[in-house]
């Protein structure tokens, strides 16, 4: 048999006995219930139903003047006062400065409320977090809810129909359609809960149906993640075509939508795909979502990857009707990691061939014989074993967090970045008077002046920073450098080597790979590493962050700092690059 442990009701069953979804309470805390409903636009508020109530906390994270205060009335002198947070006079002349080019910032000042309650820890410790690409932090009151929940609750496994796994399985249940209400998406969509974001790619492409006469259309500037459906793609007889990256990453809406009129599906051929990128993780370029629906009045198959997009911007599933989207939970709120999901189609996925079948996906199997039956329940058919159902309550949690802060954080993070980049192109060596940073991702050109408006770029600069002669600095030194002052930044190619190609001007270098190329022989055929610095911003950045990032660099312009920091990253063995 498959899964022996039905938790839907049998024919014969006593109707007595019938199976009820347990309801699961918890009393709010007052200070979660501000912020997740009292915050909240009205679209997301109506829509994120929960069957939990959490437990009352004296040491609430915000005061009552805080909960009570309206969105529209003027900041508190607390939450824009450089005095508390800033104490260098240099900086605070610095953060005046800044306002008064940036005005709008100040609209934001409940993510500096924020900052203080479940962030406090980065300045606790000094640590200056620039690298929310790679992950988001997580918010200090969404662990202690979580780990309050675990601590008064038995969950088992929802293969199964004990109380235990029934409360598991209602708190599934819960997450699937928090998901679905966060993303606006209509009827028809579901949650298929994967480990991560590439994972839920990976369901896609090893489950198309793609054939001789189909084609897989992709941006150069994807994550691996993305290109790696191609071998897939080619290993069923499908063809493969990239739309090339334009010199600050992202495409060229005329040249994708030449590409994918090219190659569209013909008559009763086998189905093609084209997978788009939402928000490149390196180019820091946003494709436009209208690309979706042109690929689908093509005939396509259409797959966004919104690992990258989705932390802070709003994505609406009804105005972008897109057959299936992954996204990676710990990129949007920090907690938990190694749970994404798949927000999909009914339809689309009905149309998904699963490679073979696990615990979980399937109802009868006959051993030893050849008889497979799929469950009923269609996103179980795709989530292979045991779900990760200890920690999706989270899931729930993280959304109605997030909601609250995600229509404050384009704003804010649009005149950080703008700040950060202006900054950064304006620093010169202290001798020669060249230039230290050469910014090489996508620039802003919208000026987000309102809470809600969304920015036309992500919050991500990728850069070189450069010699006194104009060399590339070895990014291996930066990073050993940045951490030295507690600066949390990532160097690389980012997984994304078309969108790093792009910014280095590497493209026809990449061309020329030989089959047996290796990223050390690469890196030695090009004379120097390969990769950039990536700083990006997030849910918890503020000036400060900024600001000590622009030091950084700054010490980079002063001749004696330089090169006492590289004489110690020489005889580091920590600053050799792995």
């Amino acid at each position: 048999m498959g899964n022996s442990h039905s938790r839907t009701p049998s024919a014969g069953l006593d109707s007595g006995h019938a199976l009820t979804t347990p309801a699961i309470h918890r009393k709010r805390s007052t200070a979660f219930s501000a912020l997740t409903l009292g915050c909240a636009s009205a679209p997301y508020a109506a829509s994120l139903p929960s069957y939990r109530e959490y437990p009352s906390r004296e040491d609430h994270s915000f005061s009552d003047r805080d909960e009570k205060r309206s969105l529209s009335d003027p900041p508190p002198l607390y939450a824009i006062s450089t005095t508390p947070d800033i104490i260098e006079d240099v900086a605070a002349d610095a953060y005046k400065t800044f306002l008064k080019q940036y005005p709008q910032y100040q609209l934001t000042w409940i993510l500096d409320a924020l900052r203080r309650s479940d962030f406090a820890r980065l300045d606790r410790n000094g640590e200056t977090y620039v690298d929310y690409m790679g992950g988001s932090l997580y918010p200090e009151s969404l662990i202690r809810v979580h780990t309050g929940f675990l601590q008064r609750n038995i969950l088992g496994n929802t293969h199964s129909v004990s109380n235990t796994s029934r409360l598991s399985a209602a708190c599934a249940s819960e997450a699937r359609q928090t998901v679905l209400s966060f993303f606006r998406a209509p009827p028809g969509y579901t949650v298929v809960f994967t480990a991560n974001a590439t994972g839920a790619l990976k369901l896609v492409g090893e489950s198309f149906p793609f054939g001789p006469g189909s084609a897989y259309v992709l941006g150069a500037d994807s994550h691996n993640s993305v290109h790696g459906i191609r071998q897939f793609a080619k290993g069923r007889g499908a063809e493969v075509c990239y739309i090339e990256s334009t010199a600050v990453g992202g495409f060229d809406v005329a040249e994708a939508k030449a590409i994918l009129a090219q190659h569209r599906p013909r008559g009763d051929g086998a189905p093609s795909l084209f997978a788009m990128t939402g928000q490149s993780n390196i180019s820091n370029s946003k494709n436009p979502l209208s690309m979706i629906a042109f690929a689908a009045s093509q005939g396509y198959c259409t797959l966004l990857d919104a690992a990258a997009l989705a932390p802070t911007s709003v994505i609406s599933l009804s105005e972008t009707p897109v057959d299936a989207m992954a996204i990676s939970f710990y990129k949007m709120f920090g907690f938990p990691t190694g749970v994404g999901a798949l927000v999909v189609k009914e339809s689309f996925l009905a149309r998904l061939e699963r490679p073979w079948f696990a615990g979980g996906t399937v109802d009868v199997v006959q051993a030893p014989g050849t008889i497979v039956t799929m469950t009923a329940e269609l996103h179980e058919r795709f989530e292979d074993g045991t779900i990760n159902y200890l920690n999706l309550p989270a899931i729930t949690d993280g959304l109605r967090f997030l909601s609250a802060y995600l229509p404050f954080l384009p704003l804010r993070l649009s005149s950080l970045t703008r700040h950060l980049i202006t900054s950064l192109s304006e620093l010169r060596h202290d001798v020669a008077g060249t230039p230290v940073a050469q910014i090489l991702s996508r620039q802003p050109s919208k000026t987000v002046k309102t809470v809600g408006e969304q920015s036309d770029t992500g919050s991500v600069v990728a850069l070189l920073f450069l010699s006194p002669s104009g060399q590339m600095i070895p990014n291996s030194f930066i990073e050993y450098a940045a951490s030295r002052q507690n600066i949390s930044l990532r160097t690389g190619c980012m997984c994304n080597p078309g969108g790093a190609a792009s910014l280095l001007g590497l493209c026809n270098a990449m061309a020329q790979l030989p089959c047996d190329a290796t990223l050390h022989k690469f890196e030695q055929r090009m004379g120097r590493e390969l990769g950039v610095v990536r700083i990006s911003l997030g849910l918890a950045s503020d000036f400060r962050d900024v600001w000590h990032v622009i030091q950084f660099a700054k010490s980079l312009c002063d001749t004696a700092a330089r090169t006492a920091m590289w004489e110690e990253w020489l005889g580091d063995r920590t600053g050799v690059a792995l």
